[in-house]
């Protein structure tokens, strides 16, 4: 098989839609004119783009929010050269059903599609973790080998089917990049053999560098290499102490039994990436939150999935961004609270690109 060969800008900044009922002001208060709605989430996405990211993650939850596919459809033609980044939870809708949807998003977004496979228990039923894995993996070579154009016959575990390719192409008759994350050993062997960009949660320098390494070896023996993602928050102010202090602010009104039960509210809360968000927390280097420098795990309190944000002035943040870069990381996506404005925030003080022009890097 001849290898992909993905071409990325020479660092992707992309930032998150909030489709699943994740915006505040205060962490855990919940505030009706933030929770997820066409209106609301369209805004954070033109903010984004003006901002100047590249990208745009779409979430997906089932019990949560507004519905990913439904939401991407609307705003593929209203963006101007932001790409989407949609997530999927596999086994929700049948592979061959799926490419075609997913190449129809591509043809409206003028070719700016990529996806986010996640490998998720369908709503109602639990599986096991490595089969819920295997499933995964073909799902997207079943979607790989579709969104190529290809004829497929397949005899897998969980798929058994013989069909030709949708009409309905992308723009460019290839599939569009896989972001995949996962710390389990399933998981990375599913990244390692199917995706193109591995995602990877907050976590110590050191467990970033070690993370890659694993998943580049792993990769090599399939023949194949990886590009490296980060999902984090954010929370830059155009001071230290002003960041620290909105840190402390957005976590001021949370009280512990509210964290716990939005932490539980997702299908993924007891994976083992979720897992390593909370030891995150409980290893923090002071009872500030701190893990390590301008990383804070305060956000993980009431978030389930990512937990930590990097804080700090523009200076910082742009430090810390270039260390991970030096570790192999090439794309980050990123949020922050309430998210429109922190877009607005992070694209002024950090991108350097408040008028809208695109992030030109």
């Amino acid at each position: 098989m001849t290898e992909r060969v993905v071409t990325p800008p020479s660092t992707e900044y992309a930032w998150f839609g909030a489709l699943c009922d994740d915006d505040y002001e205060y962490l855990g208060v919940p505030d009706p004119t933030l929770r997820s709605s066409w209106g609301h989430c369209l805004d954070i996405v033109r903010t984004a783009e003006h901002a100047g990211f590249d990208n745009v993650l779409l979430p997906s939850g089932y019990a949560l929010g507004i519905d990913t596919t439904a939401f991407a459809a609307g705003i593929a033609p209203l963006l101007e050269h932001m790409r989407m980044l949609v997530a999927v939870r596999c086994g929700e809708l049948w592979p061959p059903q799926l490419a075609r949807q997913l190449a129809t998003l591509d043809q409206m977004s003028g070719g700016r599609l990529t996806i986010n496979i996640i490998s998720s228990d369908r709503p109602g039923e639990t599986l096991e973790s490595e089969p819920r894995y295997r499933r995964t993996l073909e799902v997207m070579q079943i979607l790989r080998s579709l969104l190529d154009g290809e004829s497929i016959e397949y005899h897998g575990e969980f798929y058994d089917l013989t069909i030709d390719p949708p009409l309905a192409r992308t723009v460019a008759g290839t599939c569009p990049p896989f972001y995949f994350g996962g710390l389990s050993d399933p998981a990375r062997e599913v990244a390692a053999e199917a995706a193109d960009v591995y995602l990877m949660w907050p976590d110590t320098l050191g467990e970033v560098a070690s993370t890659i390494a694993d998943l580049q070896g792993r990769a090599r023996v399939h023949g194949r290499t990886l590009r490296f993602g980060y999902r984090v928050h954010v929370i830059v102010r155009e001071t230290e102490a002003e960041a620290h202090a909105a840190a402390e602010r957005l976590v001021s009104r949370l009280d512990v039994p509210a964290g716990d039960a939005i932490r539980s509210q997702s299908l993924d809360a007891q994976s083992v990436g979720v897992r390593r968000q909370a030891e995150l927390r409980a290893q923090s280097v002071a009872d500030d939150g701190y893990i390590e420098e301008s990383l804070w795990t305060g956000i993980g309190r009431a978030r389930s999935g990512c937990g930590a944000a990097i804080v700090g002035d523009p200076d910082q943040v742009r430090a810390k961004l270039a260390a991970y870069r030096a570790l192999g990381i090439d794309t980050f996506i990123l949020s922050g609270y309430p998210h429109r404005e922190e877009a607005e925030r992070f694209g002024a003080l950090v991108l350097g690109h408040p008028s809208g022009e695109g992030a030109g890097r």
